[in-house]
């Protein structure tokens, strides 16, 4: 492993000359013979899934380890682990993951077929209701008179309504797979299936046995079945969906690496449907996860406790001399401890070195879109006295003046840590689409300089995460006061913390509007 080197999670290979790439060997080789404490394990095992594109190169380039010319202009080989290092273990983990995974495929689709197999069970029930008895004693059946003609009609048109209701209220794509089966639902289920079952006995009883005459009365029998199911239909809605609406508590959720916390008002959910809740609001409202700010709090530390440095010269089997190095080493201690209390002072001129650099290539980008935008409004003004064939598209544009812009926008995005989140692919396509609907640099630069939520970046940053849910009380149990769970991902996890929206009382009070009345009275002699 002392060979191989590994792509960092933030930088990629360039065309650097084999001199400097040799160089970085040496040094690299250097560095790890002063400080092994501080490597890694050679029973861990680095895993790195860099992002797709990634901002320092394209796919062709990080094949070749040729960086792009128009994109990247410095040429730093880079090696070392990434931050996101699993162990053994965590590989079994995730193998675990992925076969419960094909678990709950399984379990989607098996849940699938049986509700196809009860809707079916529902809708041909009152049919055979209505046509078994034509088909195993037709001689004996009164005829239909034209009341029993009119429920003919009365049963189509609600049979009808009934089936677009359950496609709309049950058949729908789910939205994620939860750990747990919906209670609610699965009530319903059971209950449609019991109801189902007790008319099958009562028509089987009543009427297949004695094989009844009265046509009328058994499409009457077939009318009230559907009635029923009709009212079983609006008390799904009532516990599906409008039961969920009124807000009854009110969760605090924050994201444990930068402590981000937003504050959501919930119904009367479970706790696994209060977590798919928060997880689809997280991908709105929270801005994007970027580790990399975290690093350098992180490398502050480790320098700080880098600085001390305790020796014992005298050898462990000298008990005076260990004595007296041992207060020695007390006292460095206490003199480190002094001389760190100014660490506050280096925080707070590194974070402004940082906020002046930001300012400084934020203007360097702002003035290089701004040119570049210009250059395209002067060509399209020449791009109309051409002819139709020779005009150029707004994704050739892009690509002809991306150029321009390139090398300040990756220095902003690599000061604000962002070069991660956005590939060159990425940039051009915002670009062109800048473009197309004729937007302003302000527009364009929107994205960059604030950074957004999730789902504005790519997909491969949200689709397909798998979440996992820690809660001390069931998942399938409805939110209480003071209720907490966990929501985790690989990155990070999301603390979450319900209480209830407290009972409120208002009392009104009447004001007299006499009571507004004054007078005001002038004495008539007054100084001037």
């Amino acid at each position: 492993m002392d060979t191989e080197s590994t792509y960092s999670g933030y930088s990629y290979y360039s065309g650097r000359s084999r001199g400097s790439h040799r160089h970085g060997e040496r040094s690299r080789d250097r560095h790890k013979s002063h400080s092994k404490d501080g490597s890694r394990s050679e029973k861990s095992v680095t895993i790195n899934a860099p992002p797709a594109e990634p901002l320092l190169g394209d796919a062709a380039a990080r094949g070749e380890e040729v960086q792009d010319d128009n994109w990247g202009e410095t040429t730093t080989a880079v090696t070392g682990t990434s931050e996101h290092s699993l162990s053994q273990e965590d590989i079994v983990r995730i193998t675990k993951d992925l076969e419960d995974s094909v678990g709950l495929d399984c379990r989607r689709y098996f849940t699938l077929t049986l509700s196809v197999v009860l809707g079916l069970l529902v809708f041909l029930t009152p049919l055979a209701f209505l046509a078994l008895p034509h088909l195993l004693w037709p001689e004996k059946l009164q005829a239909c008179g034209t009341a029993c003609e009119g429920l003919f009609i009365s049963v189509a048109f609600k049979l009808l309504i009934l089936l677009f209701a359950v496609w709309a209220l049950f058949f729908r794509a789910p939205r994620a797979g939860l750990p747990r089966v919906f209670v609610f639902r699965a009530l319903l289920a059971v209950l449609v299936l019991l109801f189902v079952i007790s008319y099958w006995l009562f028509y089987g009883v009543r009427i297949l046995d004695s094989q009844d005459e009265n046509y009328q009365g058994i499409v009457q029998y077939a009318v009230s079945l559907v009635d029923a199911l009709l009212f079983i239909h609006y008390l799904a809605i009532v516990l599906l969906e409008l039961r969920q609406l009124q807000p009854a508590f009110s969760v605090c959720v924050t994201r444990a690496t930068d402590g981000e916390t937003r504050h959501y008002n919930l119904g009367q959910l479970s706790i696994q449907r209060a977590a798919l809740a928060i997880i689809e609001n997280y991908y709105r409202d929270f801005p994007v996860h970027n580790p990399a700010l975290l690093t350098a709090s992180k490398s502050r530390a480790a320098k700080h406790l880098a600085g001390l440095k305790v020796y014992n010269v005298d050898g462990p089997g000298n008990n005076a001399a260990t004595g007296l190095a041992q207060s020695q080493s007390r006292a460095m201690i206490a003199a480190a401890a002094r001389r760190r209390d100014t660490s506050h002072n280096e925080l707070y001129y590194e974070e402004a070195e940082h906020e002046r650099r930001v300012r400084k290539r934020k203007a360097r980008l702002v003035v290089a879109v701004e040119e570049a935008f210009t250059h395209i409004k002067r060509t399209q003004e020449e791009e109309l006295k051409k002819a139709p064939g020779d005009v150029m598209d707004p994704r050739e544009a892009a690509q002809a003046i991306f150029p321009s812009m390139a090398r300040a926008l990756q220095k902003y995005l690599r000061t604000t840590r962002q070069q991660h989140c956005h590939s060159m692919e990425s940039i051009q396509q915002h670009l062109a689409f800048c473009i197309t609907n004729n937007m302003t640099p302000k527009a364009f630069l929107e994205s960059y300089l604030n950074p957004g939520p999730t789902l504005q970046y790519g997909r491969e940053r949200w689709l397909g995460r798998q979440w996992t849910l820690i809660s001390e009380a069931s998942v399938t149990s409805g939110l209480k006061e003071g209720a907490l769970f966990l929501l985790k991902c690989i990155d990070f996890s999301l603390v979450v913390t319900a209480k209830r929206i407290p009972y409120i009382q208002l009392s009104e009070e009447f004001i007299d509007p006499k009571s507004h009345k004054f007078v005001l009275r002038l004495q008539s002699e007054t100084s001037v």
